[in-house]
């Protein structure tokens, strides 16, 4: 068995690999972009890039001699628009906008193909419903449902076309496109065919208009859906970097001066009052006090703390007051450190995820082949041309598998994310691939299995009544931030006595009149 690392020297590891360098990718929709994108970046020399749908990103490790420009560009190649990250500290809520952004605009697109389509669909198949030209118009309320709320759809196979490849959207794109101009060339052939609507079959008469608009439809509430989980996919990773001090009070020119946390810089001094989330990481100049580390190392108890010790940013301190000097800020504190941790198990891929992508990479062309051997095989054998173009455009609409390049992702994105709340760090989608040939789990800390919050289980009261001494203990202790006395104070209850002359010394106790 290896031996276990922290939480500190799992980030320092992530760093000593090699230069990476993070990259926002916009336009992709499915596993075909990805291994596309994969494909171009390491077509460079030294570079290994992972992309990761769910988040719209790829992680790309660089050698020395290639610069960002040349990963963008590449990107770029392939039909798709990239950037660089900014630092993680700063561009986190910004990417969160963003995706939230992407269901904004989903939404109107969504809701007006939702209100068209239902229309269309009744009418196409209730034949009790239909009136004389119906074919009219459900043609005139399809068409802004097949073009502008398809648009994405459209936009993305005219891009991938191209540069001469195809994606889940190229499938989408030529069964919608293909269903209302076959059904608009048998109206304009035949403009009389729903003059009577009469009580004629379901079929709707050749018409196909409800399957552009029903299939536009789902896949956008699809998409929309797809679009919201992206929003929340960084929640995680942004709840553990809010856990983090919003201000420091820092001593400049003899005063104590209130700056915001991100403007702290190394070597500045800076006061933490008792109740405080420490803003950086740095060594204590002066006082004692109990730190409460169970965000980083997951210890119940504060730890006590003197002149001299190292404190991580992000920890609480319960007592005393500290004056300390900055050593790490900004995106170099351990805080910033497990964030970039988490950030990169998600962006990660597991040997199961790259598996679908390569089947989603050749799947789209072999439906393309099979939708027209189906149309071809139809039409020789049965002589129907419209029964070949229905089994034809089913084969495209019905087989889009986005769930195959999304599902893996996903999964992963929120299992390591929900690990962060939790406070396990995965250092990436390997481990969680590998935890199912686990037979041994061992476990080093308080709060791990058990709650991490103390609670009295007996009073040994030395000759004094048992429930006076806890009445006085926890009047003492009601001024105190200490678990232990915490956990006094809820065993005696509410009210208390009133306490005088209150003192409390780092690392001696308590001490105070009860009246």
């Amino acid at each position: 068995m290896g031996k276990m690392k922290t939480a500190r020297e799992l980030t320092k590891s992530t760093e000593t690999a090699g230069r990476f360098v993070d990259l926002d990718i916009q336009g992709m929709t499915c596993a075909s972009c990805v291994t596309r994108v994969e494909k171009k970046l390491n077509q460079i020399d030294g570079v290994n890039a992972v992309v990761n749908l769910p988040l719209e990103s790829a992680r790309v490790e660089v050698p020395a001699g290639v610069s960002d420009e040349e990963l963008v560009a590449a990107v770029k190649t392939t039909g798709y628009s990239a950037s660089v990250k900014e630092p993680m500290q700063h561009a986190q809520h910004e990417n969160h906008m963003d995706h939230g952004g992407s269901a904004k605009e989903l939404l109107p697109r969504l809701i007006v193909a939702a209100v068209l389509t239902v229309p269309v669909f009744l009418i196409s198949m209730i034949p009790a419903l239909r009136f004389a030209h119906w074919g009219w118009f459900a043609a005139a309320l399809t068409l802004p449902v097949a073009s502008w709320s398809a648009w994405g759809f459209h936009k993305a196979a005219a891009v991938n076309a191209r540069h001469g490849a195809s994606t889940m959207d190229t499938l989408v794109s030529i069964g919608i496109i293909a269903a209302y101009l076959f059904s608009l060339g048998e109206l304009i052939a035949n403009p009389l065919m729903t003059e009577h609507p009469g009580m004629e079959s379901m079929t709707g008469g050749g018409l196909y208009f409800e399957v552009a608009a029903v299939v536009t439809t789902f896949l956008l509430l699809g998409r929309y859906l797809e679009a919201r989980s992206k929003a929340k996919a960084g929640d995680a990773l942004k709840a553990l970097l809010s856990l983090g001090a919003k201000e420091a009070t820092v001593i400049r020119d003899g005063k104590e001066v209130s700056i915001p946390a991100e403007d702290l810089k190394v070597g500045e001094h800076f006061v933490v009052r008792p109740g405080e989330k420490l803003p950086a990481d740095g060594q204590i100049l002066e006082g004692h006090s109990a730190i409460d580390t169970s965000l980083v190392t997951g210890e119940s108890l504060p730890v006590e703390v003197a002149p001299g010790d190292s404190v991580t940013g992000a920890t609480i301190n319960t007592s005393g007051r500290l004056l300390v000097r900055a050593s790490r800020v900004g995106s170099e504190t351990t805080l910033a450190q497990m964030g970039r941790l988490v950030s990169q198990a998600q962006s990660e891929k597991a040997p199961i995820a790259r598996l679908a992508d390569r089947i989603s990479a050749v799947f789209v062309p072999i439906v393309l082949g099979i939708a027209v051997l189906t149309f071809v095989l139809w039409w020789i054998f049965s002589g129907d041309v419209q029964a070949a173009f229905v089994a034809a455009v089913a084969v495209l609409v019905i087989a889009c598998p986005c769930a195959l390049g999304l599902a893996t992702p996903v999964a992963l994105l929120t299992g390591t994310g929900r690990g962060a709340q939790l406070g396990i760090l995965i250092k990436g989608p390997q481990v969680l691939e590998d935890t199912r040939t686990a037979n041994t789990i061992v476990l080093d800390k308080t709060g791990t299995v058990t709650t991490g919050t103390l609670a009295v289980q007996a009073v040994q009261s030395f000759g004094m009544p048992e429930a006076e001494l806890i009445r006085l203990s926890a009047a003492v202790e009601h001024g105190s931030e200490h678990p232990v006395g915490k956990a006094i104070v809820a065993v005696a209850g509410l009210p208390l006595a009133r306490v005088s002359d209150f003192r409390a010394t780092a690392g001696g106790g308590l001490q105070g009149t009860v009246q």
